[in-house]
Parts: C-alpha cells; structure tokens; sequence
C-alpha cells in the first residue's frame, strides 16, 4: 500500500495561526457559526459585512462569531480591502489546516482512503485493488489506510480530524457475477454492518453513504452546484450510478436510491433492452479488453492514469455515449434539469470523450417536447465518491447542507 502525498502539489501554505481550541476544533459547532462557516466556504472567502447581509444575523452577533471562529484557527483574515469610504473590509477564508477528514471509498475492484482537508483538498491517499471485495479484507485495508496516513500526521493534525466517512455501493453481493466473484463469494455482506465494525475499530466518528450520492453531493459542494441548482448526476465506476440534485440539495427519496440511475431502462445495439449499468460501466470495458487478450489490471491501478486502449475503448466511449444520451433525456422528460453532468473513475480525457459522445447522440434523438439540459463534465473527477465521504464528518460538526443554507439565503 503506496502513499501519495498532495499537499505539496496543492501549494498550500503552513498553517497560519496557533490552534489555541485544542479539544474545541472537533466540537459540534452552534447552527449560527455553521451558518457563518457554510457561506464563506461557499463563497470562498467574505467579509464582516457581507455575512451581515447574507445571514440576516445582526452585526454584533456576526462578530462575536466570527471572533471565535477565527481564534479557534477556523477561520483565516485575508488583506484589507480598501473602499473610497469608511474601514477597509477584511475578507475571511476557511484555513484549509483547520480540520481534516478521513474518506473511503469502496468500490467493486478497489479501495481508496484519503485525508481531505477543511476546503475539501485531498492531501495523501492510498489504493488497493482486489477482485472483488469482501467484508473482512474490506476491513483489513480501511484499518491499514488510515493507520499509514495517521502516521504522517502530527499530534495537532490528529487532533483536529473530525471523522471517518465512508462512500459505498448498497447491496455489494447484487451483481457478483459482472465482477467475476465465485458463487456466493460475496453473500458475507448481507448483514454485514461495515459502519458499525469501522466504528469499533476507530477512535473517530464514522458515517455511511452510497458511493454514487456521495459522489453527487461531492459535485454540489465542490463541483458545479453553485452554477446549477438541478442537476441529474452521472458517475461512471466499475457500475455506473448517479444521483439527483434539487433546489441545490441531493435528492434521495423515500427510500434513499432516488436517482440511482443504473437499472435506467435503454436501448442496445440491436434495440434490445437493456438496463443503462450493462453498457455505460466500466466492467464493461474490461470485458472488452479481455476478449482481446488486453490486461485489464491497469483500470484499477490509477483512475488517472490510463491508457489508450485504442479500439476497445473507442467502442466502450461510443456505446456509453449512445447509452446516457437515452439516459438525460429520460431523466429530463421527467424533470427539466439545468444540466446533465458526466463524471468516472477515469482520466479526464476519457471524460471528455464520453461526454462528446454523449452529446453527438443526443443529437440524433427525437426530442419533441424534451428540453435538454446542458451536458458537461464533473469538476471533481475520479475521487468524486472518496471527498463525498470524507465530507459527511465535516458538514456533520462544521457546516450545514446546501437545501438549508439556501434557504437562509432567500
């Protein structure tokens, strides 16, 4: 298990200030400075006045908030700003060193842990790939994650992670024999509580998503969202998935699978049924490699890093692209979303390509009476469901959700 280290690439500077809260820096924040923290995080940095206007909070309560934000190491003065009248305004940014949060994101054919900082940055990350996951190796690599990114760690940085998030499929014995498990390999995750046996294991708190809605709420938070406040989300993984952005919210429905995706109904090539997960997955191509006696392994090795596979790939690109173009405008025959976003484990030159194709087929449908979104790419990329996970501690203790933060917007 290899260690990849980002936070020299990311430029990010020393911390800035002295961690004087000790304890403090993981405690639940009051809903009024989540409230505060939520909207200079969204708007990348504000000043005393335009958090005024924006919260509706007195100026008084603004700055007493903000006083113990900021001596808390939460909150960081950028330059003055200087006006034609009165003070100059002192823009306030997130200190990206204030709190970090673990994310893991399990997937068919491999692990990923990462330590995402306050501003949703990763700053190292691990990988294991495997055939298929089962329960008690699942386990083993999560512990050896995080244990090999704490030990990069200073006591101060250990102090001031807020959790462990977790990004992962529903039902991981559905749909064994696509990844090549053996019969009933896969069963032991049928009441298999992967929260609670983490839980156990760890000193941090640990929450539980699906990997394809921590995803999408990955993009409304630190991708597209502030540009589209309704968005049908497409991530291509081992299978594909996706969710369904409202009113700037992750909509996730009665049950929690709204927005799936996958079992999406399509035409095939010879206009046979199909469901969307069966052309536009990723096992699908290493289907494709396989029957041309192409090693498949590099798929999983880096979702950055891939190579052309030449005319494997290129038909894997223009089936998926027929496949989702079918997908966004079922999706948009239903809801009139703003935009269509395509994302995957995969290079963003493959996404790019998928997206193209994607929209080259939209094209050639009937669209009498659809209005199509506008179809483009993720902005957070292939670790999109590990920074989804990591962010369930962060909005858990620091910040409040999208659908409410709009709301106290409005």
């Amino acid at each position: 298990m290899t260690i990849q280290n980002n936070h020299a690439e990311s430029g990010l500077p020393p911390p800035a200030v002295s961690f004087g809260g000790g304890s403090n820096q993981v405690r639940v924040r009051a809903h009024n400075e989540r409230l505060v923290l939520s909207l200079v995080r969204l708007h990348n940095s504000l000043s005393k006045a335009d958090i005024t206007r924006a919260s509706g909070l007195s100026a008084q309560t603004v700055s007493v908030i903000m006083r113990s934000l900021e001596n808390d190491g939460l909150l960081l003065r950028g330059a003055p700003v200087r006006g034609r009248v009165g003070q100059p305004s002192i823009p306030m940014r997130l200190n990206p060193d204030a709190v970090y949060s673990f994310g893991v994101k399990i997937g068919r054919r491999s692990a990923d842990v990462v330590l995402m900082d306050f501003v949703g940055r990763i700053r190292q990350q691990v990988r294991q790939i495997y055939a298929y996951p089962r329960p008690t190796e699942i386990i083993s690599i999560i512990m050896a994650g995080i244990t090999a990114l704490e030990a990069q760690m200073t006591p101060e940085e250990l102090a001031r992670v807020a959790g462990v998030g977790i990004a992962a499929p529903f039902e991981l014995w559905n749909w064994a024999e696509e990844v090549g498990a053996p019969p009933g390999a896969m069963d032991e995750w049928r009441g298999f509580d992967l929260q609670a046996e983490v839980a156990s294991r760890v000193r941090h708190a640990v929450y539980l998503q699906n990997d394809a809605t921590s995803a999408c709420g990955a993009e409304l938070v630190f991708g597209v969202g502030p540009s589209y406040p309704d968005f049908v989300y497409f991530f291509i993984g081992s299978f594909i998935g996706g969710g369904i952005v409202l009113n700037s919210a992750v909509f996730s429905g009665r049950s929690g699978t709204a927005g799936a995706l996958g079992p999406l109904p399509v035409r095939g090539k010879n206009g046979e049924n199909r469901q969307l997960l069966d052309i536009a997955s990723i096992f699908v191509l290493e289907k494709l490699l396989l029957e041309r006696g192409i090693d498949p392994q590099p798929l999983w090795y880096s979702a950055d890093e891939w190579v052309d596979f030449g005319e494997p790939l290129e038909i894997w690109i223009h089936d998926a692209g027929e496949a989702l173009a079918q997908a966004v405008v079922a999706s948009a025959s239903v809801i009139d979303f703003g935009a269509a976003v395509i994302d995957g484990g995969f290079p963003p030159w493959v996404r790019k390509r998928i997206v193209d194709a994607t929209i080259d087929a939209i094209a050639k449908l009937d669209l009498q009476g659809v209005i199509t979104p506008e179809i483009i790419e993720g902005a957070v990329g292939s670790q999109a469901r590990a920074i989804g996970g990591a962010s369930l501690p962060i909005f858990a203790r620091y910040l409040i959700d999208q659908n409410v933060l709009f709301k106290e917007l409005t």
